[in-house]
């Protein structure tokens, strides 16, 4: 039923996490409620470290910047791709050394370069005028910092236009073929010293083409760098393994990534006499698979098609309105019943596109029953909002047989945060 989701499976009609029942999670938490699984998410990292075993793997904390589960993390030898001063923030407290940090993004503030530069972590600029910014900061500060480039390659991966980010049109990155006289600039600048290469294409990629020819453009740019006298210590090949979350879908694993771009990184590294440390940045194919997102049926309604009205919606799982994207959807309390009926799962919003599901065939549902959103733990929680007046759910961890609270659900105290209201207003 689970496919290769050894972490779960149904027993006595009830759908268990690690061997243990949700169901009864769903009663002691509440619901709303994400259940993570702290063994799948060991098991999913020393996967990678398997397959790329001379390689630093950096978690993409903007998938879950749960702080337990990056302290797990930490843990099993983790570094982070970070895209705020927030992030950065949430990895120093997990305990993640700040040389296997690297500091993403396409718009830092002088702010967040200023914090970079004081923790002493690598920096990915995404253009020559953040690369100028950063040379000034680090020159005020008395320091230097090593700067890798984010190179945008132009190349195709097949996933949702949202989450590609390695098209020519996306935002991300310098176009690779300015690449070169950008880092001739930076070899040339205080405070500044030029490390290496970094590429991202994009999330949701079920092929491992996509990777291996960004790959080879990526060793083609470092072979002219290194030719103009440049130096490569570092080359990042960013993450954005896709994972099955239709039981229909075959997803690539770390070993077939691997199969595909060590290759040629190797070959590459051969022939032009240098050794940089390869890094990846997995973050849904860590993180996703690991979680649940349990809901209670408020109400089951039949009209033009059949309703089954939930407690959460696109606050809580935005990646169904988002991207169309699909999460198997399990009923929790019934879940070895033999499916009867068509439903369309829909959240409490006041917003037709509040659809965690659609046509569905399913056990009867009923009001009061558990549904089981699977793979949530990308993007899940990491991208919720207090919409529509609701606020954020808890968080669970189940180890050992037991489950551990790592995040409190939010009151209604929390719309009132930050807010103030003018004397004026109040008389």
């Amino acid at each position: 039923m689970f496919g290769t989701k050894e972490h779960l499976r149904a027993q006595e009609g009830h759908l268990l996490i690690d061997g243990v029942d949700v169901v009864d999670l769903a009663g002691e938490f509440g619901t709303p409620l994400y259940v993570t699984s702290e063994k799948r998410l060991r098991e999913n990292v020393r996967l990678y470290r398997e397959a790329f075993p001379e390689s630093w793997i950096y978690f993409a904390v903007k998938a879950n910047g749960n702080l337990a589960l990056l302290r797990i993390l930490a843990e099993e030898g983790m570094g982070a791709d970070v895209f705020s001063a927030g992030e950065l923030s949430l990895v120093r407290m997990a305990g993640m050394p700040m040389e296997k940090v690297l500091f993403n993004g396409n718009s830092k503030r002088i702010e967040e370069l200023k914090m970079a530069v004081e923790a002493g972590v690598r920096i990915s600029a995404d253009s020559r005028d953040e690369l100028l910014a950063l040379s000034e900061v680090a020159s005020e500060m008395g320091q230097e910092a090593e700067v890798a480039f984010r190179v945008n390659p132009d190349v195709s991966a097949t996933t949702h236009p949202k989450i590609a980010t390695g098209l020519k049109t996306s935002k991300f990155g310098i176009p690779w073929r300015e690449i070169v006289e950008v880092y001739r600039t930076a070899m040339s600048l205080e405070g500044v010293r030029p490390i290496g290469l970094h590429c991202h294409i994009g999330s949701q990629i079920l092929e491992t083409s996509p990777f291996e020819e960004a790959a080879a453009r990526m060793m083609e740019l470092a072979g002219e760098i290194v030719g103009m006298g440049g130096e490569i210590e570092m080359m990042d090949f960013g993450g954005g393994l896709g994972i099955a979350y239709s039981p229909e879908t075959q997803a690539p694993t770390p070993a077939d990534l691997a199969a595909g771009i060590l290759p040629v990184f190797k070959d590459g590294c051969q022939k032009l006499g240098i050794s940089p440390r390869m890094i990846l940045e997995p973050g849904r194919s860590i993180v996703a698979d690991t979680t649940l997102f349990l809901t209670r049926v408020n109400v089951v309604k039949r009209a033009h098609v059949n309703f089954v009205g939930v407690d959460a919606g696109f606050n809580l799982l935005a990646r169904p309105m988002l991207y169309d994207a699909y999460h198997h959807a399990v009923v929790a309390n019934k879940a070895d019943h033999k499916p009867e009926e068509k439903y369309t799962i829909v959240g409490p919003i006041c917003e037709s596109g509040d659809v965690l599901a659609k046509d569905r065939t399913l056990p009867k549902v009923e009001r009061g029953d558990i549904v089981a959103m699977l793979d949530a733990g990308a993007y899940g929680f990491s991208m919720a909002s207090v919409y529509n007046g609701q606020p954020r759910c808890p968080e669970v961890l189940v180890g050992g047989g037991r489950a551990e609270l790592i995040r409190r659900g939010e009151d209604r105290s929390v719309f009132l945060a930050g807010q103030i209201v003018p004397p004026r207003l109040l008389k």
